[in-house]
């Protein structure tokens, strides 16, 4: 069985708090009797093991328990949150999903059959080995979504070795690597994790307050965000001792900005990709951008400036595109890096890099120079094309109070010569009129 192991360490905190969801708690004994009782639900369903499920819903008790009683009965899980719904019915067919159990705002639950054979090789390969699965859709920010095929039992694999318990706050979504890293990794060391209705800064504060929340999961854009609306004065973030980041590239002055703000806490930059799983990570220190990535079971090198890793909890394949690896299991992540001994540094998505001319423009370090701006709320930087030097640099602003965009331009270009190399200074300057960044609170480039 997948998980058996982890069941039985969930039986040792019987009477811990498991989950935290509406300001309910539910320990570790009631998630294991809900994984019995989704058991029988299951059999009467007539859903039995190799079944293509998806599961629509956040970190709701009944939703993690299906989770796990899906994964001892060894099924293909396809979680599926809010924030795809435009995209449903079409990743329901990607993934050949035989059945569906949707979760309401009160935690209750509907199941959906669909008459649909599973006819892709990954997955019947995968069925035969008798091994449950975890179906993600990459975030679609640069290009369509991929479809990522895993086997759940090497992905599972190390969190086998126990780690530190802490309360943890459910930032990233369900239907994402890091979200699934954070589910097991709590659960598998017999800690809390705190879920939260909504991921507005306001809110995540007055749960990690509530519940004194240790660890934060979550991704520059959102870290922007909590210091533009000041949440984090309002309330009491003492109980906090590590924050993560990740999904993305951390602008330097906005990883200063929070040091300066959480001076007591530890701060630590993830790096994981849909593919390949979270791997282990290690900063240099609190405020430095370099890191040292790897960990037991994945491998990285270097080549002409681009990483490249290898791992055993890779995906068996996309279930839409291509497999990605080489011959020898390595994938081509497209974060071009620099590097210095054993730590690296991310520059940005190769697909991201702005080509001025033959000059490479990253987007992060010009929105790092715009964001230490006056009356700057946020910041996107991108490429254009350019008739005469291939593209340029184009920036979308958020304000604070509302400004002419003349004299907008001109503060912008004028603050950025005198930072920047010429070739660095954005040509192109529009106010954006909404937010600039997805459900998964990551940067959209896109013109």
């Amino acid at each position: 069985m997948a998980i058996e192991w982890l069941i039985e360490r969930m039986a040792q905190a019987r009477d811990t708090t498991a989950v935290v969801w509406q300001g309910t708690s539910v320990s570790y004994g009631e998630l294991i009797d809900r994984i019995a009782h989704w058991c029988k639900a299951l059999d009467d369903a007539g859903i039995a093991e190799g079944q293509v499920v998806s599961i629509e819903g956040d970190y709701s008790p009944g939703a993690i328990s299906l989770l796990l009683a899906l994964i001892e009965r060894n099924a293909i899980v396809v979680p599926l949150t809010a924030s795809v719904a435009v995209h449903r019915e079409e990743f329901l067919s990607i993934a050949e999903v035989q059945t569906v159990v949707s979760f309401d705002a009160d935690d209750s639950w509907q199941i959906e059959r669909r008459s649909i054979p599973v006819t892709h090789e990954l997955t019947r390969t995968l069925i035969a080995r008798g091994h449950p699965g975890l179906v993600l859709f990459s975030s679609g920010s640069t290009g369509k979504s991929k479809a990522a095929l895993h086997d759940f039992v090497p992905l599972l694999e190390k969190f086998k070795t126990p780690r530190h318990r802490q309360v943890t706050l459910t930032f990233l979504l369900l239907d994402h690597i890091g979200g699934i890293n954070t589910l097991f990794y709590t659960l598998s060391n017999g800690g809390t994790a705190v879920s939260v209705r909504s991921r507005d800064p306001d809110e995540v504060c007055a749960a990690i307050e509530q519940y004194r929340v240790e660890l934060l999961p979550t991704s520059p854009t959102f870290l922007n965000l909590m210091l533009m609306s000041e949440a984090y004065r309002r309330y009491d973030l003492s109980s906090l001792k590590l924050i993560t980041y990740g999904t993305e590239v951390m602008p330097e002055t906005t990883l200063l900005r929070v040091r300066k703000a959480f001076p007591g806490v530890r701060l630590q930059q993830t790096y994981g990709l849909s593919e390949l799983g979270i791997l282990r990570s290690k900063s240099r220190d609190d405020g430095s951008l370099w890191v040292k990535v790897g960990g037991e079971g994945f491998e990285t090198k270097v080549v002409d400036g681009v990483l490249f890793v290898r791992a055993k909890s890779a995906m068996l394949g996309y279930l839409n595109a291509p497999s990605p690896f080489d011959e020898e299991g390595w994938m081509n992540t497209q974060d071009m890096v620099e590097v210095d001994g054993e730590y690296i540094r991310i520059l940005g998505r190769r697909t991201e890099i702005i080509n001025v001319g033959g000059q490479k423009v990253y987007p992060a370090e010009v929105e790092s120079v715009i964001m230490q701006m006056p009356n700057v709320r946020d910041v996107t930087v991108y490429g254009e094309k350019n008739p005469i030097t291939g593209q340029m640099v184009a920036v979308r602003v958020n304000l604070i109070e509302p400004e002419d965009l003349d004299s907008l331009k001109k503060r912008v270009r004028s603050w950025c010569r005198e930072r920047l190399e010429p070739f660095k200074v954005p040509v192109k300057i529009t106010i954006a009129g909404g937010d600039q960044f997805s459900a998964r609170f990551k940067k959209m480039r896109r013109a």
